[in-house]
């Protein structure tokens, strides 16, 4: 019943990425590769100001599980707020900085003219993916994950009306080509931000006020910075580690770029339903541990796991089957399509890791472990993400194969960490022992054990 409207509106997310690539496919492939890299910088930089949301989601839900609606409340507000600020900072940035970022992403010459008017346009708006972001994390976890469903069917239709105005100057429209992406990009954004805003200010039983903005509360607040910067380090590691694993596909070329960007576009609808199981699940255990259920959120984490490998493999072997066709309504290049076919086999094993690692480590956010992602993160990213993937793509010249062989042991290493750490159960015992102890219960090791089985 979560996961299934979460689906829904990731999957229109996904939809509507899709549309872009395609219709930018028809200005060209250039145009493609600069919203690929583009895209990716924009969700590096996502990942700063959506910190707080992230970890005042995780500490809502376990607010409404324990019954206590006034903090979720607050939390949800403070939230919002640091999101807003933040990206408020970022998009300033990214409008008069365009140009040097451009560079600074190895982005050649002959792309440059056409990421600065990406980067500036969208970039300028960026604040606004903030507030998405942060909005609809805070209604989710409330329980409420049709009202973000509904409005990604509304911004979807908008965009795709948008897109097709701008960029082909249809109707006495003008001829925007990729400006007319960013122009559709922003408009569709404000949309969803103005319909999320109305929805989050009814999500509680006490209407939230534009006063209430104003509130601070610091206990609360060093809870959300308890768990949200060591997330907010973990998914900023990622999101960079990409950006420079782009950059360096950037060295390899324009037909390396975006034959990455197209198939990142199939995959993520592979990868869809896996993702919204786990963020669904994480909601959940998020309420259960937040209840003292500790031994139900355990087993939960484990079904999530094995419902995703399913669903994420099935997935794949269809786009495996039929990776050639689908590839082919993007682009006719016979030197893209033949690098983003040479993957397609290697992504049956890349995938599967993916939901593993995203599938547990939703797990340990619900309950808190933030910061021993981070830490797995850091190394494992840093070393093997990056560090191998310049070592073997580029300066051994494995080319994109490489990097994506890199990729697959980067998310294998980092899914069996957060799945030992999970059987471990050390943040569980925690808790249950703090919840028996006030009751003058043995604690284990006085005569008394707590088993957590799978």
């Amino acid at each position: 019943m979560l996961a299934w409207p979460i689906f829904l509106e990731i999957f229109l997310q996904t939809l509507l990425g899709t549309v872009d690539t395609l219709m930018v496919s028809r200005i060209s492939d250039d145009a493609v590769a600069v919203v690929g890299i583009s895209n990716q910088l924009f969700g590096a930089l996502t990942t700063l100001f959506t910190t707080f949301a992230g970890g005042a989601g995780i500490l809502i839900a376990q607010r409404m599980g324990s019954k206590k609606i006034k903090e979720a409340r607050t939390l949800a507000i403070m939230g919002v707020s640091a999101s807003f600020v933040l990206g408020i900072a970022v998009s300033i940035f990214l409008l008069f900085f365009a140009a040097p970022i451009g560079g600074l992403l190895n982005i050649s010459g002959d792309l440059l003219p056409l990421s600065n008017i990406y980067i500036s346009h969208v970039g300028g708006g960026l604040f606004m993916v903030g507030l998405i972001a942060s909005l609809g994390t805070a209604i989710r976890n409330t329980g409420n994950t049709r009202g973000p469903m509904y409005t990604g069917i509304l911004v979807n239709v908008v965009h795709i009306i948008l897109n097709y105005l701008f960029i082909f100057g249809v109707m006495g429209m003008p001829k925007l080509g990729l400006a007319g992406v960013a122009i559709s990009t922003i408009i569709s954004r404000a949309i969803g931000l103005i319909m999320l805003f109305v929805m989050f200010r009814r999500a509680f039983e006490i209407r939230i006020g534009l006063k209430d903005f104003l509130v601070f509360d610091k206990r609360l607040f060093r809870e959300i910075l308890k768990i949200g910067w060591p997330l907010g380090v973990n998914s900023s590691c990622w999101v960079f580690s990409q950006l420079i694993v782009y950059s360096f596909l950037a060295v390899l070329g324009s037909e390396a770029l975006a034959a990455r960007t197209y198939l990142n576009t199939l995959e993520s609808y592979c990868f869809t339903l896996g993702y919204a199981v786990a963020l669904a699940a994480q909601i959940q255990i998020a309420h259960l541990y937040g209840g003292g259920k500790t031994r139900e959120a355990y087993k939960l984490a484990y079904r999530t796991l094995l419902i995703g490998l399913a669903v994420v493999m099935g997935n794949m072997l269809l786009l495996f089957l039929f990776g050639r066709q689908i590839l082919g309504l993007f682009t006719q290049d016979p030197g893209i399509l033949a690098l983003g076919v040479s993957l397609l086999a290697i992504n049956l094993i890349l995938q599967p890791s993916k939901m593993l690692n995203m599938g547990m480590g939703n797990a340990l956010s619900a309950i808190g472990d933030t910061r021993y992602m981070m830490y797995t993160s850091i190394a494992s990213m840093s070393l093997i993400g990056v560090g191998c993937s310049y070592v073997f793509g580029i300066w051994a010249g494995w080319g994109l194969i490489g990097i994506y062989c890199c990729m697959i042991a980067d998310e294998l290493v980092r899914g069996l960490c957060v799945l030992l750490r999970w059987r471990g159960q050390k943040v569980l015992r925690k808790a249950e022992a703090e919840r028996l102890e006030p009751a003058g219960t043995p604690l284990p090791g006085n005569g008394a054990t707590t088993s957590f089985s799978t």
